[in-house]
């Protein structure tokens, strides 16, 4: 595992973690109970989030040669 590739996936974190701020807040705006802001951010990052996950520990696992 480089440390490269262990700093790549830490930045994709956190650019992950701020733009999923954004995309709350972006329900949050106009939105008129909690139902209207939580179901449809988790149907939208969560797919994300599953594929973040995933990429990550494809990246990060160590490698048998």
């Amino acid at each position: 595992m480089k440390i490269g590739t262990v700093l790549g996936v830490a930045a994709a974190s956190a650019v992950l973690i701020f733009g999923s701020e954004l995309v709350f807040q972006a329900f949050d705006r106009n939105s008129n109970s909690a139902s209207d802001t939580i179901r449809p951010f988790i149907i939208t990052m969560g797919p994300v989030w599953v594929l973040a996950v995933w990429s990550a520990q494809v990246l990060l696992k160590k490698r048998r040669d």
